[in-house]
């Protein structure tokens, strides 16, 4: 359950980012509302599994620049995202510049931590 209200605050927080955003569009053959979705379930899977342990090696370097450089990791993990959807599901989800990636993993950070603390999901 917790797991599907995560990406229920994920979904939003991506829908709100490419609403948001200049250079974050969503393309293809499905509907934006579907591409959205799977976009989100792209990132919940990698926030699950990678990005632990991308926090982990980039701990160093995270507590040298007072936690920008975790921010960094959510831009990689949105291109991650990107590539992923681009190539398994034909979704076009479009990085403009590394700018606009940074400040989407930004608002998703935001959207999605705020979701999560109004539907519950940071409860164990």
């Amino acid at each position: 359950m917790n797991f599907v209200l995560r990406t229920i605050g994920i979904f939003v927080a991506v829908a709100v980012a490419v609403w948001l955003v200049p250079g974050i569009e969503i393309g293809g053959e499905a509907s934006t509302w579907a591409s959205v979705l799977v976009i989100s379930l792209i990132i919940a899977l990698l926030n699950m599994t990678i990005k632990p342990i991308l926090q982990v090696l980039g701990l160093p370097i995270t507590v040298i620049t007072l936690g920008i450089f975790y921010l960094v990791i959510n831009t990689a993990l949105l291109y991650l995202a990107s590539w992923l959807v681009g190539t398994l599901f034909g979704i076009d989800f479009y990085i403009a510049t590394f700018g606009s990636g940074f400040v989407a993993s930004i608002v998703i950070s935001i959207v999605s931590s705020i979701l999560n603390g109004v539907l519950g999901a940071n409860e164990y």
